[in-house]
């Protein structure tokens, strides 16, 4: 294997050898050291993040060009989003189609947003664990799924959102 320059493809390869949920992993460790709940990182929070999430091999230097490099407004600060979309290889032509087909299904009223009404039209709870041993309702099944959706506050989803959520 060549040596690889690039910090964010030195955390993606690193991500990818701990397997399938790795990045959705490190989002999650990050949003542990966001202490003000603002959804941002400043540098050391994020240099912690990652040696906290066992990435203890990438320099400080490269964690610097890393934060700098995703820190377009040059604020000091970076978004969660904007790291994990960063860090996220880019998707094939194939994936993006069924990414696309799933989001037509999904958009029943057709505006360009998936709504809490339109996945209720579409998710089928009668196959969930929890309803068929009757220790859950319908309701309950589904709202377990939208509660791990974790995008958007008001629970409306762009095609962008899904396609971070479910990348």
């Amino acid at each position: 294997m060549e040596q690889v320059t690039d910090p964010i493809e030195k955390v993606r390869q690193a991500c990818q050898r701990r397997g399938g949920v790795s990045i959705k992993g490190l989002g999650r460790s990050f949003r542990i050291m966001d202490d003000s709940g603002n959804k941002e990182l400043d540098f050391e929070e994020f240099s912690k993040g990652l040696n906290d999430y066992g990435l203890v091999d990438i320099t400080e230097e490269d964690k610097r060009a890393m934060f700098d490099g995703i820190d377009k407004s040059g604020d000091g600060k970076i978004q969660f989003d904007e790291f994990l979309k960063k860090l996220r290889p880019p998707m094939s032509e194939a994936r993006l189609a069924v990414v696309d087909q799933a989001f037509r299904k999904f958009d029943k009223s057709g505006d360009g947003v998936v709504t809490v009404e339109d996945l209720s039209r579409v998710y089928n709870v009668r196959n969930h664990p929890k309803y068929v041993s009757k220790e859950w309702t319908e309701k309950d099944c589904f709202s377990s799924f939208i509660n791990s959706l974790e995008c958007s506050d008001d629970k409306e989803w762009t095609e962008k959102d899904l396609l971070l959520k479910f990348y």
